[in-house]
This record gives C-alpha cells, structure tokens and sequence, in this order.
C-alpha cells in the first residue's frame, strides 16, 4: 500500500473542506459592506462576489510558493517529512477554522496557514535536531525561514493599528464633507468622489490580482508594473467623466456603483491572493508526490525535497475548480452569514442587540475617550462645534431608515469608504511586500469608520469596543493555537505513520461532527429568538400592545410552574444534568425578557394617542415579568451550583416540602394563567387567598428549616440554600400576583375606551 499516495488523496479531500470553512470565515471581507447599506439584493451583491471569485481564482498561483517555502527550507527535509507536515498543517487548519467560524468570529486565514505551517515544520525540525548529534536548538534556522515568520507577526500589529487609524481619519473627513444628507452633495461631488473610489478600486485590482495571474501575458504583466500611475490618471479621469455623463442623463446612483464595484473587486483579490491559503499545501503535496514518483526506487525517507525551490506553476483547471467550490459556499454557507452577522452588528448604526458584554478595559477606554473629548471641545469655538455636530446628525428620516427588521447597518457614503480605503491599504501594503492580512485590514476599516460615524454612541461603545478586542484577541489566539495544534499533530503523525493518519482523521471528522451539532444548535436558538424579535418589533411598533402583553405574561406563568418542579427534582435526585439544562433554559428566558425591557422606550414613544393612558400598565408588566425571570435565575444558578461543587442534595424532609409547595404552586398558576387569558378577573380574592396560603406555607417552612438546625447538626450549604430558594419562591409569588393585577388594570382601562 502507498501510504503517500493516501495522503495525497486525504489532502486533495481535505483541501475542498478547507475551501469551504474558509471562505465562509472570509466571505465578510467583501460582503460585509454591501450587505451592511443594503446598497443591492442579497441575489445582486452575491452574483457579483461570485464572478469576483470566479475569475479571481483563475488568476491565482503567484503566492502557491509560500506552502512550498515560505515557512521553512524544503531542501532540508526528506519526501517523507514534508507529506506529514503538509498533512499536520490541513487536518489543523480545518479544525481551528470550523471552531471561529461556529463561534462567528473571522479570523484570518493567512495567519491560520502561516502558523500551522510554522508548527508543523519546528516540529519536525526538532525531531529532525534530536537524531542529529552535532545539531541542537540553536541550528533550527537552518530549517524554518524565521525572517519570514516575524514579517508576519510585525505585520498583524501594523495593520491593526494603520487600518483603524485610516478608517476613523477617511471616514471623519468624508462624513464632514457629505454629512448623512448626502444627496444634494453628491449632485456636485459624486463623480470626482466615484472616479477616486473605482480609481483606488482599480489601482487595487491591479496590483493585488492581475500583477500575479499566471494566465496572462507577460508582457501585459510587465507593462502593469512599469506604467502604474499613468494606469491611475487614466482611471480617474475617465470614470469621473463616465460617472457625470451616466449621473446627467440617467440619475445613477454613484454609491451604489462604488460599493458593487468595490465588492467585485475585493472578492477578485480574495480569490486571486488568498486561494493559497486554501489550497495550497495540497497543491505543494501533489507536486512533492510528483517529484518523488518520477524517481523511481527511490527511499521516501532519504529524498530531500530541493525540487519544491523551483518555480512551480499550478495547474489551472485546479485553480478554477477551487474557485467554483468558494462560490458554491457563498450561496450555501449558513457559517458564513453568521461570520457576516458579527462584523455588521459590530458597525451597525442604529439600535441592535449587543451580542457583547462590557470589560474593565473597555469601559476604561470609553471613559478616556469622553474626557478627551470634553477637553478638545472646550478650547473650540461653539460655532465650530456646533457646524461639525450638524454634520453628523441622524436624520428623523435617515433614523427610520436604520430600523427594523431588514434596516441597512449603515448608509452608503461608509460603504464606499470601507471598500476604498482597505482597497489602497491592502494595494500599498503588497506594493512594499508586507503581507498585510484581508480580514485585518477590512475589519479594523470598518471598526474605524463606525467609531468616526459615531455609530457607537454612549448606549453602546463599551459593548461594541469590548466586541472588537475580543476579535482582535482571537487573532493573536489563531497564531498560538495553529502553532500549538499543528506542532502537535505533526509529531503525532511523524511518529504513528498511517495508524496516526487514520486516527487523526477520525478525530478531525468527530470534531467536524461536534461543530455541525452545535451550529444546528445555535441556529435553532437564533429562530426561535428570531420570532420572538418579530413579536417585540410588533408590539414596538405600537400595534395590538395589548394582546402582545397579555401573550408574554401568559408564557412567563406558564413558564414557571415547569421551572420550579425541574428545579426540585434536580436537588432531589442530584442530577446535575437536569439542572444544567435548566440552567441555560432559565437563562434564555431572561435574555428574551431583558429584550423586552430595552424595548420598553421605544414601544411607549410609539404609542398612539389614545393609548397613552395605559402605557404605564405595558411598563409595570414588563417589570413584572422581568423580576419574575430574577427570582427564576437566583434560584436555579445556585442550585445547579451546589450539586456542581458535588455538594448533598435536599435531605428528605426538605424534598417532602418543596414537593407540597411545587403543587401548590402550579396550582395556582394553572387558575391565574385561565383567568388571564378569558380575561375574567371577579374571583381574583380568591387566587389572592390561595398565595396567601402558599405565603404562610413558605413561612411555616422556614419555621421548620430553622429548627432542624438548632435541633441537630445540618449540612451549612444545603441549609442556606433551601433558605434561599423558600425566600426567591416568596419573591416570585408576590411579583406573580402584581403581574395578574397589572393585567387586570390593563384590561379594565381598555374596556373604558
């Protein structure tokens, strides 16, 4: 059996996988501003992306020798060697992409390969130093191009910093210049402000994609190369002029063509420069395998691999292939709209959901931020401020625009800016041969912008800063663990040979398998908040407030009978899984609650007129429900807790009470739960009574609870915590009650109506 000949097949099978997981976590490089203004129909936007794609494919090749010898020196290594570090480098590669990508952060690809390759390779070099008797750690240089490894690193710091400082400067300028009523100033500026844009878009293309096709004359290339800014002048003032003729005569939408050009343009480059990343290990694979297999007899583990030096050039048909793979996953790929999903809501202009929560160094740099702020414009004039104010105030109408359900994040002038400026970035940083990253450089763009369009505003900055560092943080992680994981693997495989290639697999398949488990998972969630959201959005947009009150404190009481009988039997029988899932189940539910809450501002300014009166009883209920949801969580959370920490559960008389008071309780939410919903509030003293009852049972137990402390030795914990739960069960039938009242007041003063 050739057991290289199987690898080849595992990395050709690998490289599709690759393909797909990548693309889905760089598809927001060139998507996320188009979908973001909502400039064109998804259709529109992924049709042009594709053709990007396609063609940016063909013309892919000139970066393949970074697989081939980029990270190390491929004459240093035997046939045998490079086959398990190509493999260690794909089985890793794959599973830390499918790990961001199910998580929607992006990551960059680039940095992900780099490193996979860089540990994969110091991992056999040092095996390789450890049956060398003359060699130790020192001579690793002799065998990993470590020059290259810290442009690398260097160049993750300098594009975060220089594309986030750009963005902010690009996009305060232009905001000034154009304000968010952007229109009449485009009938004057448009056409210079498009032929810059499609100028730089060009220039980009040029430089990032055709400069280093291997379809194309060389003699075509060579003059690209000699006659750049000539290139650039003829760009400029022939689609300025083209933009003024077509606005003149047909109106057209100058942002619109900057932002469908610009997202042709950046998936060109994508395609064309980044397919390394996806395919080329394996392309480098079945070169070596080439290499060795026109050698006949010759000994794998002897052959060193100096042949990979050459300047190799892939086979076009596998070019095209990889190209209509990464299109089929921007039209299928649910993980990359989820990708999407993260750096659109982190740009977004109106109000969203934070999907962040806030740190110390976030909520420290925001502070920093106001008072500096403060300090700058108390030495400028009020005039002055007050004009730049002027220029970065929201329209009412702009503001109506920027919600709801299929609102654009944000408008076209910050599209534009987004493509543009990570265009010239991008096209600069490969004209000086920094290998600037494409995810860095877009997502700190479009972080700037949003922080100069002041998009994140005081409700939101610390949720939205926090966000950016945990993405920035994950991009420094991506190097460590590609390093770490690959490292591993390699040894694993150098010294397993085919036993370890085959368990490796099976594990990268089960993880594989986990990853699709938990995606499905999440996307369950996001539908089923996804029809909560379109409730909320009914009930903010002032339409049948009522009924859509009624209908949330109807699911919150029927709700908590549920709750609190899975809560006893999971400290009764100690099962920590039933808690656990109880736990996260809880914790849905007061997000969705936590949901209606913040929307209570905008469901009370929305209100007509004659629903002004009632307004207050909307509030009260949601407040209800929402310290109904705290009592829930200060309960459950320490339960699951203690039976964590492998404490004892409820002791027999504590099980005994809590199950006489769990009937009690569903007892009396099932009667409030039907008055409720008929409407039929004339018995409501009697339900009173019932809590009462229940009330005087809570304190009867507390009564008992303490004298089996005092009469003998109890366990502290599961003492405290019974006490605990018979304190929040009393909290949650007085806030029960109120909400059955506030309802009840609610329709009372709209039948006076």
């Amino acid at each position: 059996m050739d057991i290289y000949l199987i690898i080849i097949v595992v990395l050709i099978l690998l490289a599709a996988s690759d393909l797909v997981v990548g693309v889905a976590n760089d598809a927001v490089n060139f998507l996320n501003s188009a979908i973001g203004s909502k400039i064109a129909p998804m259709k529109i936007i992924l049709i042009i992306a594709s053709i990007g794609v396609a063609l940016g494919a063909t013309f892919s090749g000139g970066m393949m020798e970074v697989a081939r010898k980029g990270m190390f020196h491929p004459d240093q290594f035997y046939f045998s060697e490079v086959m398990y570090i190509f493999l260690a480098v794909m089985i890793s590669d794959i599973i830390l992409l499918d790990a961001f990508n199910t998580m929607g952060l992006p990551t960059s690809t680039t940095v992900s390969i780099i490193f996979d390759l860089l540990g994969a390779a110091v991992a056999v070099s040092i095996i390789k130093i450890y049956h060398q008797p003359n060699e130790t750690l020192l001579d690793i240089g002799k065998y990993i191009n470590s020059e290259k490894a810290l442009a690398v690193v260097s160049a993750i710091l300098l594009s975060v910093i220089i594309a986030f400082t750009f963005g902010v400067i690009v996009q305060y300028i232009s905001r000034l210049i154009f304000s968010f009523q952007y229109q009449k100033t485009l009938k004057y500026f448009g056409s210079v402000w498009g032929g810059m844009a499609i100028t730089s878009i060009t220039f980009f293309m040029l430089i990032k994609g055709v400069k280093g096709a291997t379809i194309l004359p060389s003699d075509w290339k060579e003059w690209i190369s000699e006659n750049p800014w000539q290139i650039v002048l003829y760009a400029f003032i022939g689609s300025t002029v083209i933009l003024q003729i077509f606005n003149w005569l047909f109106k057209v939408n100058i942002p619109k063509i900057i932002v469908l050009s610009g997202t042709f343009a950046l998936a060109f480059a994508f395609a064309g420069n980044d397919l390394v990343n996806f395919i080329g290990v394996p392309i480098a694979g079945l070169e070596s395998y080439q290499i060795f297999h026109a050698l006949p007899g010759q000994n794998p583990d002897l052959l060193l691999m100096d042949g990979l030096n050459a300047d190799l050039k892939p086979n076009w048909i596998f070019l095209l292939l990889a190209g209509l793979v990464m299109v089929g996953t921007l039209w299928f790929s649910k993980k990359a709209h989820n990708v999407i999903a993260t750096t659109v809501d982190l740009s977004r202009q109106g109000k969203v959901d934070e999907r962040f929560g806030a740190s110390l160094l976030s909520r420290s740099l925001v502070r920093s931020s106001l008072s500096m702020n403060r300090s700058v414009t108390r030495w400028l004039p009020d005039s002055v401020v007050k004009m730049v104010n002027k220029r970065f105030e929201v329209p009412k109408a702009e503001k109506k625009k920027l919600k709801g359900k299929d609102a654009p994040a944000f408008d076209v002038i910050r599209a534009s800016v987004n493509l543009v400026v990570a265009s010239i970035l991008i096209a600069g940083g490969t004209s000086l041969k920094l290998p600037l990253s494409t995810t860095y450089v877009t997502f700190m763009v479009a972080m700037g912008t949003s922080l100069s369009d002041r998009a994140w505003g005081r409700d939101s900055a610390v949720y939205r800063i926090q966000g950016v560092f945990l993405v920035i943080g994950g991009w420094f992680l991506t190097a460590l663990i590609a390093f770490t994981v690959a490292f591993i693997v390699a040894c694993i495989l150098y010294w397993g040979h085919i036993y370890a290639v085959v368990v490796m697999l099976i594990l990268a398949i089960y993880f594989f398998y986990r990853t699709h488990i938990l995606h499905q998972s999440r996307e369950n969630e996001k539908r089923e908040e996804e029809n909560e959201n379109e409730m909320i959005s009914e009930i903010v947009g002032g339409s049948h407030v009522f009924e859509k009150c009624q209908n949330h404190a109807i699911k919150t009481l029927s709700k908590v009978p549920g709750f609190y009988e899975d809560l006893v039997k999971g400290l009764s029988e100690e099962d920590r899984g039933l808690l656990n899932e109880l736990k996260k189940d809880v914790r849905k539910y007061n997000k969705k609650i936590k949901k209606l809450k913040d929307n209570v501002n905008e469901t009370v300014i929305s209100l007509q007129a004659d629903q002004i009166d009632t307004g207050h009883y909307y509030v009260q209920s949601v407040d209800y429900m929402r310290e109904i949801a705290h009592c829930l969580n200060f309960m459950v959370t320490p339960g699951f807790e203690h039976i964590d920490n492998n404490h004892e559960g409820l002791g027999p008389e504590q099980k005994k009470e809590l199950s006489v008071l769990n009937d009690g309780i569903k007892e009396l939410f099932n009667e409030m739960i039907e008055k409720i919903e008929k409407r039929n509030f004339g018995e409501l003293n009697q339900i009173i009574t019932k809590q009462q009852d229940l009330l005087t049972m809570i304190g009867e137990l507390r009564k008992n609870q303490i004298k089996r402390i005092k009469e003998r030795e109890i366990q502290t914990r599961r003492s405290l915590l019974y006490l605990d739960i018979l304190a929040e069960t009393k909290n949650l039938l007085l806030y029960s009650i109120n909400l059955m009242k506030s309802q009840r007041d609610f329709t009372v003063e709209l039948q006076k109506k």
